[in-house]
């Protein structure tokens, strides 16, 4: 494996072989193998372009013998940074062919976080756009690589320009005899190696690097294509950014490329842009964040899309109330499914057989047998069921160490290899998952401890609230008080009427809002998570004046 990376202990990698989870397929054999059985059936579409598997596989060598002609060597990493096109993921088949490591960066990402990457992974390329959305990534490109030496290679998609490889010369050297056989043949990586890196997204404030095995992401999106019953009849739209585990993996493009289904690359999550496409392609499947649903379930009371074709729509990666999640099968005509995710690996689902109150209210089961999950105390004790602590897990395709970062894996795992994931959780007497926040989301005021996910529960379910996010800021004598920055629906209520109702509804004193401040919106993260790290600043701002 890769230097800076933590295998699993061998007698635990044999046991997922001999039990048939690891099958030593790597993913660029899943595509090759997909082509094979499904040959002119339409992979991708976007936009205009309709591109099938066989299409996609002979892309993918092409581009892989450009790039090893450019230099790219197995081992070597490469940042890619580009939006939702077939390019992308014909690029990334490419580099996984050639035992090259994709470091995913999201396209909202700048130069801090580009930065950030190169030096922490070693990159010695960018993959990126010319533009995207008005932003230049050529200039930024070229700045970073100012800074950074070892960035030997820009890969630009668009034109040739000084500085920059432009994707379609890799194809074009993929057809010059001198340039393959200086390259030799392409490597076959092994499955048990690093395929990619995903990131974290974390409390840290840049983020850590995933490393994820051919192995364990091709089990993790055939079980998560299982789980949700895909089959070749299926069309899988990518609404999020297809470097997010959700949409990559969870079935999401790879587990759609498993049962020979379509995937549609959609431009924005906007409801104006995806439903059109749903009608136009008879989407069957897609996956979201609680924020963009919202938008979605706004837009169906007016839209004159025909979304019939849809039947399951997976949604995760932030809280929801029982009020919203109810709204979403009735409003959209199909079944929702709940996701508890994170890039780090364990993923639970609530499943289409389950009863509508666990659907409604849990984020279902673990896809895999061989999941291990545990809720422990502050001491490592395990919890019984109902008792809410900290969530820890281990299994065949969750992280045994993040890239790079021997101090922090020693405070991110246990001994025996559970991965601390810092979420507050409970598991039902049926097993199901319900996350209750998250430990850094925990205000400690005056002693007490108070979650700043109950105390949203409580606020959203006011008519007068459409959006709530609670943090905890500093204060002297008590330790942190309570924050709430709220998006009102209609008329807001003043800070007293509105600790009034939350009280009314049987929240303890303790519990209650110190401040309380409207805004317009909340602030986002590039995936539609409520960005706390942003209120903290400009709570800290507030105080300062």
């Amino acid at each position: 494996m890769l230097a800076g990376c933590t295998p699993w202990p061998s007698d635990v990698a044999q046991r997922y072989r001999e039990q048939g989870i690891w099958r030593g397929e790597t993913l660029g054999a899943l595509l090759r193998g997909a082509a094979g059985r499904y040959g002119s059936a339409t992979a991708l579409v976007h936009g205009g372009r309709r591109i099938s598997y066989v299409e996609l596989d002979q892309w993918a060598d092409r581009l892989a013998a450009g790039f090893a002609a450019h230099g790219v060597r197995e081992n070597d990493r490469l940042v890619v940074q580009l939006p939702n096109v077939p390019e992308f993921v014909a690029i990334a088949f490419a580099l996984m062919r050639i035992g090259a490591k994709l470091v995913f960066s999201l396209p909202a990402h700048r130069s801090t976080e580009i930065s950030h990457l190169v030096e922490l992974s070693g990159a010695t390329g960018y993959v990126l756009p010319e533009t995207h959305r008005g932003f230049d990534h050529r200039e930024m490109a070229l700045e970073i690589q100012a800074e950074a030496p070892e960035l030997r290679t820009l890969f630009v998609l668009g034109e040739k320009s000084e500085g920059f490889v432009s994707v379609s010369e890799l194809e074009l050297a993929s057809t010059e005899p001198e340039s393959n056989s200086e390259s030799g043949p392409l490597p076959e990586p092994d499955a048990a190696d690093v395929a990619f890196f995903l990131l974290s997204g974390g409390t840290t404030a840049l983020p850590k690097l995933i490393p994820r095995t051919h192995d364990d992401y091709v089990y993790q999106s055939r079980r998560a294509a299982q789980v949700c019953e895909l089959t070749s009849d299926d069309t899988y739209l990518a609404v999020l950014p297809v470097e997010f585990n959700f949409a990559y993996g969870c079935p999401g493009v790879i587990g759609t490329f498993h049962t020979g289904g379509t995937v549609v690359l959609a431009d924005t999550p906007n409801p104006l842009d995806c439903f059109p496409l749903i009608e136009q392609h008879s989407v069957t499947v897609t996956s979201m964040v609680p924020s963009i649903m919202q938008l979605w379930l706004e837009a169906a009371e007016w839209s004159e899309d025909d979304l019939s074709s849809l039947r399951l729509v997976q949604v995760g990666g932030a809280r929801m109330t029982r009020e919203f999640t109810e709204r979403i099968a009735p409003t959209l005509g199909c079944s929702l499914q709940q996701v508890f995710g994170m890039a780090e690996g364990l993923l639970t689902f609530s499943r289409p057989d389950d009863p509508a109150e666990s659907v409604l209210t849990t984020q279902g089961k673990p896809i895999s047998d061989a999941d291990e999950l545990r809720i422990v105390d502050e001491d490592g004790n395990v919890l019984p069921a109902g008792s809410v602590g900290e969530l820890i897990t281990r299994g065949p395709y969750t992280l045994r160490g993040y890239y790079g970062v021997p101090e922090y894996n020693t405070r991110a795992f246990t001994e025996d290899g559970f991965y601390r994931t810092g979420d507050l959780a409970r598991l039902t007497e049926d097993g199901d998952l319900v996350i209750e926040g998250r430990i850094k989301d925990m205000i400690i005021r005056g002693g007490d401890k108070i979650s700043a996910g109950e105390v949203e529960d409580h606020l959203l379910a006011l008519p007068s609230v459409a959006q709530a996010a609670v943090i905890g800021v500093p204060d002297e004598f008590l330790g942190e008080r309570i924050c709430a920055y709220l998006v009102p629906d209609g008329d807001q209520l003043a800070p007293a009427e509105l600790k009034k109702a939350i009280h009314s509804r049987g929240v303890a004193d303790y519990k209650l809002p110190d401040v309380v401040r409207y805004v317009l919106e909340l602030p986002l993260t590039p995936l539609g998570k409520v960005d706390k790290k942003a209120l903290a600043v400009l709570a800290a701002s507030e105080q300062e004046g």
